[in-house]
């Protein structure tokens, strides 16, 4: 957004250089004086446009800049008005003058309010822009933080357009895009359903649709996310998205054996030396390792479910909490510490009120890394986060150098932040840590 307005002043004050000798020149003819000035303005358009190209490399600051720009600006104002002892002419007409700086103020002026009354906000917003928002805590356009007002115009100006051109497919994949980088995977679904109702056999939508359902599902992709992953792989066998999340699914499922397999196609459609080949990778060893171990704990299962002790071994129940308990897999990248409640806000809450413990980046996407579901009545409660918990085989804990670790009592049962929601958040810490403290103290507005 920076760079585009920087640009469009540039182009504004090169168009200036081009009207305001114009009109000056008519009260002031003479050859030679005409051509000065012309020269005058050459110069001046080529300090500005290395004036543009030092703030593109960094060497100037954008303070440095406008002052820079500012000074060039007030420069090339006196030197065209200004009378040359080497040359006679006549002074200047007080409204030819007048004419030069109204024009000077309403060019720009006019040029900024038309584009924000008609024009296409979309063009604004790159994709690392979409990659680096953070995640919004508001369920409604008119309360997102005052700091993030570029994206709510940006969204305003989408939610308009769509209902003027509601089969604007391009408008409703920005605007599902934009839900999901907010946190708001329950628009962020229903605009990507939209997208799958006109367009039934993109398997790009099919893929997008079911990563943001499970959003809502708990990070689950078992159930319909998993049915229209099937669909997206039966148009294009070899979509990566549909891969990815395909072996997602089976890992999920514990048939780690199939998700090596799905990932395994998705490693042969990737660069070899790109980051994410070296996260499948990793994944596919993990996979592996995980159904190797199955394999050969399959046989002693076994015989103890024929033996009467063992009988009453499998028949034991498994308590509510066991998944916060669980240690993680040899070998596997984990973190594991405890999570407490302040005292002070032990009055808001309930024993069956849903608690979320996750990891994700200290920099960089808040989607989480690892995640797993418990109850206020377990507190405290010990966890272990591990690779084994990762939505995606990209994201996951050993992907990043440090992460912080969230919990959040949620009255809605839902993972994404609702106001009234409990949390708190640990300081970075590093994958391996083992005695990471978290405690919830503070209540999202």
């Amino acid at each position: 957004m920076t760079a585009f307005w920087v640009v469009a002043g540039i182009f504004i004050v090169i168009a200036l250089l081009f009207v305001i000798p114009a009109l000056l020149r008519n009260y002031a003819p003479g050859k030679e004086n005409a051509e000065r000035e012309t020269a005058n303005v050459n110069i001046y358009r080529d300090q500005m446009a290395e004036l543009a190209e030092d703030l593109r490399n960094d060497i100037l600051s954008r303070e440095q800049y406008e002052a820079s720009k500012e000074e060039l600006q007030k420069r090339m104002l006196q030197d065209l008005s200004t009378e040359h002892p080497f040359v006679k002419t006549f002074a200047v007409k007080r409204h030819g003058i007048t004419a030069a700086v109204i024009t000077l103020l309403a060019v720009p002026l006019l040029a900024v309010y038309l584009y924000t009354v008609i024009g296409d906000a979309r063009g604004l917003l790159s994709q690392s822009q979409l990659a680096s928002a953070t995640q919004f805590h508001s369920n409604d356009t008119e309360e997102i933080p005052d700091g993030h007002a570029q994206m709510k115009s940006v969204m305003e100006n989408l939610i308009a357009r769509l209902q003027d051109n509601p089969e604007d497919v391009e408008g409703w994949l920005m605007l599902a895009r934009s839900y999901a980088i907010m946190g708001r995977f329950d628009e962020a679904s229903s605009a990507y359903s939209k997208l799958v109702e006109m367009q039934p056999e993109s398997p790009q939508f099919l893929s997008d649709y079911a990563d943001v359902l499970a959003m809502t599902n708990e990070g689950s992709l078992i159930g319909k996310p998993a049915q229209l992953i099937d669909k997206a792989l039966k148009i294009n066998p070899d979509y990566p998205k549909a891969l990815a999340l395909a072996g997602t699914v089976e890992f999920e499922k514990k048939q780690y054996g199939a998700a090596a397999a799905f990932w395994e196609r998705l490693l042969v459609l990737i660069p070899v030396e790109s980051e994410l080949a070296k996260s499948i990778s990793e994944s596919i060893v993990q996979a592996k390792s995980m159904a190797d171990e199955d394999e050969e704990q399959s046989a002693p299962v076994q015989l103890a479910k024929n033996d009467s002790v063992g009988t009453d071994i499998a028949a034991a129940p498994v308590p509510d909490n066991a998944s916060t308990k669980q240690p993680a897999a040899s070998g596997v990248p984990s973190i594991s510490g405890i999570v407490t409640l302040n005292p002070a806000l032990a009055g808001k809450v309930s024993a069956t009120d849903t608690l979320f413990v996750f990891a994700r980046a200290s920099v960089g996407p808040k989607m989480p890394l690892a995640i797993l579901r418990a109850q206020v009545k377990d507190l405290p409660v010990v966890f272990t986060l591990d690779d084994g918990m990762a939505m995606t085989p990209a994201m996951k804990l050993s992907s990043f150098p440090e992460v912080v670790i969230g919990a959040r009592i949620s009255k809605t049962g839902q993972a994404v932040p609702a106001s009234g929601d409990l949390e708190g958040y640990s300081q970075p810490v590093k994958v391996g840590d083992t005695d990471v403290a978290v405690t919830i103290d503070q209540q999202v507005p």
